[in-house]
């Protein structure tokens, strides 16, 4: 399965953003979606997740109320809607498959940056 990561960019405290992922080389519909950010100097962490069906969704607690992951299992693609963006916000975006039996994330796409400014 390929990744690839776009809606990235340079946004002011408050804005607004919408990243998408578009998924190719693999069932889409099958997999859940989960998308991590990393921060210059920090580790990797878990922002949103969202099951194969797009039912059940998962939200970190410093994004929850302020970012909405959805899919779209036609266009193959899973979307980050967020919001009232803040500072503590930048960093690079990544999106991950999710794989069914493990509940592990499998594979992984190029990020894309996101930069809040005060």
């Amino acid at each position: 399965v390929q990744l690839q990561a776009s809606g990235g960019g340079l946004v002011q405290a408050g804005g607004s953003l919408r990243l998408s992922c578009a998924a190719s080389g693999g069932t889409f519909s099958r997999y859940g979606m989960g998308w991590f950010r990393q921060a210059p100097g920090k580790e990797r962490e878990f922002v949103a997740a969202i099951s194969a069906s797009g039912g059940p969704t998962f939200y970190a607690g410093s994004v929850k109320g302020r970012f909405t992951i959805s899919r779209d299992n036609d266009k193959n693609t899973v979307y980050l809607q967020m919001n009232s963006l803040k500072p503590e916000d930048t960093a690079v975006y990544t999106c991950a498959v999710r794989d069914t039996n493990s509940g592990a994330f499998i594979y992984w796409g190029q990020g894309t940056q996101v930069t809040v400014s005060s």
